[in-house]
């Protein structure tokens, strides 16, 4: 087992790769993207978490990314870390992980544990995965092993990684799951096994619904506090004095990444196709928090109508653009409909973003590049749009010499601007 090869090296499979690596295993990382994998093998990463020099030394450990599938053979251990994104009409799509799986059923050695990370909804691992292993006269538990562990990595997070995180991992049969905690306990400090692959999937489906619910009703009192004149940000920190019964979540301009906008549906989905009926927590939380985008539309046009001006013409400054604060990660970042309604509303909308030089809308295609002279560009501005609390940004002085300036993150001293 000292070989073990990780398919998809991003977000996710990087980052198991170098723990792998530091536990002392041989790594393969298997990737779709040529350029990727030229780039990692020459020391360079695309991942927020891991620096150019931990790339430079796992190679000298024994890490190789490739796109060449044989490599796969000799393989102890083969995890599964591609992208599982929604498809039409918010279906799930696995279209990747499927063929990960064939590649994986053409390429693999007798033995190997097989273990899918990527998120699905309950039953893909037994349900999809396993009959393409066994299609070609493969047995499990005897030729290969099978099991499901749900990836935990926060991008941006430096208290838990991916070495002091529980994993948790659910086989298809109590066999496999023995094999898969057997790898995962060489590399991270505790495994948590689940009674088998279904409850392992859903487990992660309910931390990010558990999330997802949650959000949704901070973003839903968001609305009604700013129309009653409570300061909501100051309702929560009081409610976070008490130190039992109470988590302490904030509002926002949307929710963006993958787990957060994507994987409730997963569950949502399941729910419907196997049960035929919603789960109704679940869609109505995607539908309060889609809808955030357009109410910070309205905010953004109430405060300027308050200085006698339209969005039309106006100078819109966006600050931050990424889904998470010090990271560049723009999946499913709530900033790219926000920029995108305020140009078909006619707005001279620029940007700032210590972590993104160019800003790819989706209208017409439009690019902008961040602004070079911050400050200069705050006090030209007819209003400072603050969607991204990066820790290099001083809120409070920015605020300070701009004309308008609204917090959707609740950073700045409200009594400097405007807050969601």
């Amino acid at each position: 087992m000292n070989k073990i090869a990780v398919i998809g090296q991003g977000y996710v499979g990087l980052p198991l790769a170098k723990g792998a690596v530091d536990a002392g295993f041989e790594v393969i990382g298997l990737e779709a993207n040529p350029n990727t994998a030229e780039a990692l093998n020459n020391g360079i990463s695309h991942v927020d978490d891991i620096s150019n020099e931990e790339i430079s030394a796992m190679l000298s450990k024994g890490y190789q990314a490739t796109v060449d599938p044989k490599e796969l053979a000799g393989a102890g251990v083969v995890i599964v870390c591609v992208p599982t994104p929604l498809g039409d009409a918010g279906s799930p799509d696995l279209s990747m992980v499927i063929s990960a799986f064939k590649t994986l059923s053409a390429n693999i050695s007798s033995g190997t544990t097989v273990v899918l990370e990527s998120t699905t909804y309950p039953g893909t691992t037994e349900d999809l995965c396993l009959p393409i292993l066994t299609e070609t006269g493969k047995k499990l538990d005897e030729d290969f092993f099978l099991a499901f562990s749900p990836e935990r990595i926060d991008p941006g997070n430096q208290t838990y990684r991916l070495e002091n995180t529980p994993k948790v991992v659910g086989g298809v049969t109590s066999a496999s799951t023995a094999k898969a905690a057997e790898f995962y306990s060489k590399i991270v400090e505790q495994v948590v096994t689940a009674k088998g692959a279904k409850e392992a999937e859903t487990s992660k489906l309910l931390e990010n619904t558990y999330r997802h619910v949650n959000i949704a009703l901070v973003n839903e009192m968001s609305k009604f506090c700013n129309d009653l004149n409570i300061d909501l940000w100051d309702v929560i920190n009081a409610a976070k004095t008490k130190p039992f019964g109470f988590q302490a979540f904030y509002p926002g301009p949307g929710v963006g990444g993958h787990c957060i906008p994507i994987d409730p549906n997963y569950l949502s989905y399941e729910v419907r196709k196997s049960l035929g009926y919603p789960f109704r927590f679940v869609e109505l939380a995607q539908e309060i928090n889609n809808s955030m985008p357009d109410y910070v539309i309205s905010r953004i046009q109430e405060i300027l109508n308050n200085n006698c001006k339209s969005v039309k013409g106006s100078k819109v400054l966006i600050l931050g653009v990424t889904y998470k604060p010090d990271i560049a990660d723009q999946r499913e970042s709530p900033a790219t409909p926000i920029g995108d309604k305020l140009v078909g509303l006619g707005a001279d909308v620029s940007f700032h973003d210590p972590k993104v030089p160019v800003w790819k809308l989706l209208s017409g295609g439009l690019s902008l590049n961040v602004v070079e002279d911050l400050e200069t560009a705050v006090a030209d501005a007819d209003i400072v749009v603050c969607l991204q609390n990066h820790h290099s940004y001083d809120l409070d002085r920015l605020a300070t010499i701009s004309n308008e300036f609204f917090d959707t993150r609740g950073a700045v001293n409200p009594e400097l601007g405007s807050r969601l």
